[in-house]
């Protein structure tokens, strides 16, 4: 192209963050390009709090199921439900509902692209010249491209743009995750109403495996960041264990996931990361969708600053407001998985812990409302010496 057309802002990736952050840049006026690649689906349990709701405008018919409680199993397979009072906690299928975040932003005048990404190049007056070739093939076919005043890479974890865009990258530590979406059993004894995890370490030396709802289908995942640890032949035996082995399996996918935000997100002139390019993936539940959504509005508000002030110190307040308003939740986290996951002993003192009423009431209201939670009188308190119990050892581990 001779004579490419001129955006405001091309989103390079049109997952959670860079389909809300083209949604969003659109509808404060932006002109915008919006790049995804055919048949990319990232493996995810599909979780999305209520909070999530609110903020982004996803309505209930966007869900796949709704789920009222979660049940940990341990080491020793005991089992510890944890009901959800008075609310519930949204399920989605990647497939539809990435592709349902894409289509609003379309609505909202983004401009979308099936294509895969291929390189940025500078024109004569460095204005960012995005190239891309239509379809999947990342090395066969001609190229496209597109002019951009600033550029959102959310092309998930390992970014292609931020390895080879934004000076000072670092690949982070991840969990490589792998689920097998199969067919919900019809009359089987299978509750659609509840997420079963397992802290087994045959299944996850150090992260955990899921069974999660979603309506007609089911995401069984496990993940870890022990390398030569077989994703697949675990998952095999979590279906077995959740009695659903002889499931019909309808798509197999597996990727990485990062567990800690990067030091640097742009490259101090008119790239900015969104999302797993980000590395905005909470570590011990490995909670994605919430984050990816936060982040690219997030993004987009610092996009939209920049291309009206021209300053790209804009671009580093999509960094500094998220860890603002995550970053020590994200501590903690790290702190959490770090420590419960890393033996069968601990991880079956993690799930005695969550048998408790105190434990189970501060975890559901933080989780789903997104915010520091007000506890019941003396709250605090017991669960401080309750977790000091579980850390010494002296607190029973009867099986329930």
């Amino acid at each position: 192209m001779s004579n490419p057309e001129t955006f405001d802002v091309v989103v390079i990736g049109g997952g959670p963050a860079g389909a809300t952050a083209a949604n969003d840049l659109a509808k404060m006026g932006r002109s915008v390009c919006l790049l995804d690649r055919a048949g990319r689906i990232k493996p995810c349990g599909g979780a999305i709090p209520p909070q999530a709701m609110r903020d982004f405008d996803i309505p209930e018919s966007a869900l796949a199921a709704k789920v009222n409680s979660a049940r940990m199993i341990s080491p020793s397979d005991r089992k510890v439900d944890m009901p959800i009072e008075g609310g519930y906690v949204g399920m989605v299928d990647r497939e539809h509902f990435d592709e349902w975040l894409r289509e609003r932003a379309a609505g909202n005048g983004a401009t979308r692209k099936t294509a895969t990404f291929d390189r940025i190049e500078r024109d004569s007056d460095g204005t960012a010249v995005v190239h891309f070739r239509p379809g999947q093939e990342r090395v066969n076919g001609e190229t496209e491209s597109v002019r951009a005043k600033a550029v959102i890479g959310a092309d998930g974890a390992n970014s292609f743009v931020g390895k080879n865009y934004v000076p000072g990258y670092e690949t982070v530590k991840y969990v490589s995750a792998y689920h097998e979406i199969v067919t919900t059993p019809k009359g089987a004894d299978f509750d659609g109403t509840r997420c079963d995890v397992y802290y087994q370490g045959d299944i996850s030396p150090d992260f955990y495996g899921w069974v999660f709802p979603h309506g007609d289908t089911i995401s069984v995942g496990v993940g870890t960041a022990i390398p030569g640890f077989s994703l697949r032949s675990a998952c095999t035996e979590l279906r077995r264990r959740a009695g659903l082995e002889d499931a019909e399996t309808l798509r197999r996918e597996g990727a990485p996931i990062p567990l800690e935000p990067l030091k640097v997100w742009d490259n101090g002139r008119d790239i900015l990361l969104a999302g797993d390019a980000a590395g905005c993936v909470a570590p011990a539940s490995g909670e994605g969708i919430y984050y990816a959504l936060a982040c690219g509005r997030l993004a987009a508000e610092a996009v939209d600053e920049f291309c009206a002030t021209g300053n790209p110190k804009a671009l580093k307040k999509a960094r500094q407001r998220f860890m603002k308003a995550h970053g020590k939740v994200f501590w903690v986290l790290g702190i959490l998985q770090k420590f419960w996951y890393s033996s069968d002993k601990r991880r079956e003192r993690f799930v005695s812990l969550c048998a408790d009423p105190d434990i189970q009431y501060l975890t559901w209201e933080a989780y789903m409302n997104k915010r520091l939670v007000k506890a019941r009188p003396g709250a605090h308190l017991r669960i401080f010496f309750k977790d000091l119990a579980h850390l010494l050892g002296i607190a029973s581990l009867r099986k329930g």
